[in-house]
């Protein structure tokens, strides 16, 4: 996907460091919308895949707890690698599509913060993620938490690499985003909270809403998409399916522990955002509640 390069003055960029090993400390529960790989982290990390999958329940109760040390200077973060280049110029086109929408809305927007970091965990404002926990999106300081070395993960361990599959994995944490500023993330755990049975499911349309909201993204930018992009987003969404994650952790596929959808929902949830170009679509995954 050609991105234009990025405008400082365009997004809002920070490093909380990373790579020194995860930050000591008490915690909360990191949620809502993380995109984790169970299997990889079993795998690369040596984590409990089932322990994993627990962890990242997206909707989660947050406490704001922990800090973050941010840097301002998003050219410097911006230009540490190609991924970081990738990354900021995913989220100013981001920012770009969905502002609009806001407007026409009468919604009040609020940009993102982007936290890049590479290796080890990182203290969200939702609390502490080890590095196996992969991108998520943070609530409480509105932060998209990109662990960088997440991407060759993605690419070895899950063979869904490319350029187009890294933005998609940018897309749906900032479709968690758009759920926050429009309050149905918080309807969402309201009714978690008084209904803790349809907790997983309701999880599972988060996701896919999420999902779809990334191909709302690349459906706007259909010009920007090149030969192949496709593709790529649908085996990544393939790959970090619930029921592909528990084949490959060697676990039974157990659709009531379920928190992002099945491959073949996944991949249905970004072709619908992706041929409609229409944010209304992504609706439907609240319909009949």
């Amino acid at each position: 996907m050609r991105l234009n390069p990025f405008n400082t003055g365009n997004i809002n960029v920070r490093s909380s460091g990373g790579g020194g090993g995860f930050p000591g400390g008490g915690g909360g529960k990191i949620g809502c919308g993380t995109i984790v790989l169970a299997a990889v982290g079993a795998l690369v990390f040596g984590i409990n895949p089932i322990q994993t999958i627990g962890l990242v329940e997206s909707v989660q109760q947050t406490t704001g707890a922990g800090s973050v040390q941010a840097s301002t200077n998003e050219q410097e973060i911006c230009t540490r690698g190609p991924y970081a280049t990738e990354a900021c110029n995913a989220l100013q086109s981001l920012n770009q599509t969905w502002a609009p929408e806001f407007q026409r809305a009468g919604i009040p927007f609020e940009q993102p913060v982007l936290d890049l970091y590479t290796g080890g965990g990182v203290r969200s404002g939702c609390g502490n993620a080890p590095a196996a926990a992969g991108p998520f999106y943070c609530p409480a300081d509105k932060g998209i938490y990109i662990n960088t070395s997440f991407y060759d993960t993605l690419e070895q361990r899950m063979g869904a690499g490319g350029d187009f599959a890294r933005l998609y994995v940018m897309a749906h944490e900032y479709g968690h985003h758009i759920q926050n500023l429009t309050g149905l993330a918080g309807q969402i755990r309201s009714a978690q909270a008084q209904n803790p049975r349809r907790s997983n499911e309701l999880q599972v349309r988060m996701e896919l809403q999420a999902d779809c909201y990334a191909g709302v993204w690349a459906g706007k930018n259909r010009n920007l998409i090149e030969p192949g992009d496709m593709q790529e987003g649908l085996r990544a969404a393939s790959a970090i399916g619930d029921d592909t994650l528990q084949r490959q952790a060697g676990q039974r596929v157990n659709p009531e522990s379920f928190t992002h959808g099945t491959s073949q929902q996944r991949m249905d949830a970004l072709r619908r955002g992706l041929e409609s170009a229409d944010d209304t679509v992504c609706d439907a995954y609240f319909q009949n509640l």
